[in-house]
């Protein structure tokens, strides 16, 4: 590497610079406050682990996203995490052993191998909330409008439409077509890309019902709006029993969430089938036009926490706070930036009145800048929008 490209960084890594970082930290403040609100409690996970519980449950894909290390204590793999849920789940399970209702929230950066598109990050600072210990409506209505409300914390300047599954579904109509495991490998990939043409001459190849062949020729055009549950109760009427209780269970979210959130458009897909491996129930994500990926995602994940000593259900979500904030029109906090006088010459009694009263200020959320013995006047007073002088036995604020 060249002398001068030293300080070059990794593609997809990149460094926050003022005043973006110091919008993220406002936003990343202000959304832990709402979640405290909600009775969640703040957990803040180690960056790296032994990959195995890094890893356990969760599926291929994030396997692909994990960097791998040698603990040079104990010589075993560890991975630096690539997504907090995982850890959330350990944590719940192991380390609390909690057997009632759990709600916990996180906000920390992460890293991936490669970035989820072009123009990606591969350091994500993810935040998000996971509730522990119920499984139904309550509780994956209750972790859906948390993650709208985050949005709409965050100010987002673009509609939201919330696009939602349910992978039972594909579970149900996959049981009933009694697949070889090979079988069900090869259909997968097709059916999250909804390959229609290239479905029909796999399923042309295995030795199935009519009526099951024709619901996975159906089921990845089972997608739209709120008249796609209609349609699916005809198409897939000879279905088992938990794919129709699949269906009832996201039409009931459609239909609370339409009254939390009136403005927000919903997308149904019944085969979408993201985090396959992984998800349990319902899934969720919000799209905005103006990005290429969700601005928040999740859904339920039971039993993730079967490895650790204690199987609970679960259901989460989380977003990247650089993405909120890119697309956010929040205002920043209007902060008085005051110049601090020089403290050569003052009298000590003139020097104690004055850190007290630097302490007064500060305490209002005002910024004090201190001069520094040669700087330049007129480069403070550009920073600056008042200054302390001193009159009547007190110091006082004097526009610059």
């Amino acid at each position: 590497m060249k002398q001068t490209d030293h300080w070059l960084l990794p593609d997809g890594i990149e460094e926050i610079l003022p005043p973006t970082a110091g919008h993220i930290e406002q936003l990343r403040r202000k959304l832990l406050n709402v979640y405290y609100s909600w009775g969640y409690e703040l957990v803040m996970p180690p960056l790296i682990e032994y990959l195995e519980s890094l890893l356990t449950g969760t599926g291929n894909d994030l396997d692909l996203e994990t960097f791998k290390v040698i603990d040079q204590v104990s010589g075993r793999l560890m991975g630096i995490r690539s997504d907090i849920t995982p850890q959330v789940a350990r944590i719940d399970a192991h380390s609390l052993n909690n057997h009632s209702i759990a709600r916990l929230c996180y906000s920390n950066t992460v890293l991936h191998t490669t970035a989820t598109h072009p123009l990606g990050s591969r350091t994500p600072l993810q935040i998000g909330a996971e509730l522990f210990g119920h499984s139904g409506f309550a509780s994956d209505f209750e972790v859906i409008c948390l993650m709208l409300e985050s949005i709409q914390q965050a100010a987002v300047k673009h509609p939201i439409t919330l696009d939602m599954g349910h992978v039972v579904i594909y579970q149900g109509i996959i049981e009933a077509a009694q697949l070889e495991p090979m079988q069900a490998q090869e259909l997968l990939p097709l059916m999250q890309a909804k390959a229609v043409t290239d479905i029909a001459e796999l399923l042309k190849r295995f030795d199935l019902e009519p009526s099951v062949r024709d619901m996975l020729l159906t089921l990845p055009q089972l997608h739209g709006g709120i008249d796609v549950f209609a349609r699916a109760r005809q198409d897939l009427a000879a279905a088992p029993t938990k794919v129709a209780a699949g269906i009832n269970a996201l039409e009931k979210l459609a239909q609370a969430l339409a009254i939390r959130f009136p403005t927000v458009k919903q997308y149904f897909d019944l085969a979408e089938l993201r985090g396959y491996q992984y998800h349990t129930g319902v899934v969720f994500a919000a799209l905005t036009p103006a990005f290429s990926q969700p601005l928040g995602k999740g859904g339920r994940y039971d039993n993730i926490g079967q490895v650790f000593g204690c199987a609970r259900p679960a259901t989460g979500f989380s977003a990247d706070l650089k993405v909120l904030v890119k697309l956010s029109e929040l205002e920043t906090e209007s902060t008085c930036w005051i110049q601090l006088p020089d403290l050569k010459g003052l009298t000590t009694e003139q020097q104690q009145i004055l850190w007290q009263r630097e302490a007064e200020l500060r305490g209002t959320g005002a910024r004090l800048i201190a001069y520094m013995p040669g700087q330049s006047e007129s480069s403070l007073q550009q920073q600056c929008d008042q200054k302390l002088v001193w009159c009547d036995a007190g110091w006082h604020l004097a526009p610059l």
